[in-house]
């Protein structure tokens, strides 16, 4: 089903329409669809380098208002979903406590899964979940998802083709080491 998505999408990235569906998907992404948006937006920018900036300004900006989709899920459906379950099961106080570490560091949490492989979807209905301060959210979501979608467009816009096999293989990895040891400086200085 995942493969049958993919092609699916990556099937619009020629459409004369592709830069609609390219929002779309980037919205959906954010919340509930399993397929990134740089399966379109890669061959986009390639067909179109001087609509790269474009490109990555829609992709960003759908991204985030996908976020707040799933960010509201989070909000609303956790009265109605996710609390009975966590009651039932006995987890209800130690969500709480989960809850206040969550918001502490929620402005990392989103940051970090704006950016690398890791689902942004799971992290924005998380943040409504716990409700964590909207503002940040929308900062941090802001930040981590222009950031990944204006490097892909900037190398594409300035490699061309050679470098897509590196985004599409090793800029997720590079983007997790870059995470890793800015978070690992922070917590180095922390004990300086």
């Amino acid at each position: 089903m995942i493969r049958s998505l993919y092609d699916w999408t990556l099937s619009w990235a020629a459409h004369p329409r592709a830069i609609w569906v390219l929002a779309f998907v980037s919205f959906v992404e954010s919340s509930i669809f399993p397929i990134p948006p740089d399966i379109m937006l890669i061959p986009m920018v390639l067909a179109a380098p001087t609509r790269a900036w474009w490109i990555a300004l829609v992709c960003t900006v759908s991204s985030v208002a996908g976020g707040l989709a799933g960010y509201a899920i989070g909000y609303f459906a956790f009265e109605t979903i996710g609390e009975p379950v966590l009651t039932a099961l006995g987890k209800a106080d130690s969500f709480a406590d989960f809850s206040g570490h969550y918001n502490d560091w929620g402005a990392w949490a989103v940051l970090i899964a704006g950016v690398t492989p890791f689902p942004y979807k799971v992290i924005t209905i998380l943040s409504g979940t716990t409700q964590l301060s909207l503002p940040v959210f929308i900062v941090s979501s802001i930040v981590a998802r222009g950031l990944r979608f204006f490097v892909v467009a900037g190398l594409l816009w300035a490699f061309g083709a050679p470098i897509r096999d590196f985004i599409e293989r090793r800029l997720g990895l590079v983007f997790s080491v870059f995470i890793v040891a800015l978070v690992g400086s922070f917590a180095l200085l922390r004990l300086i």
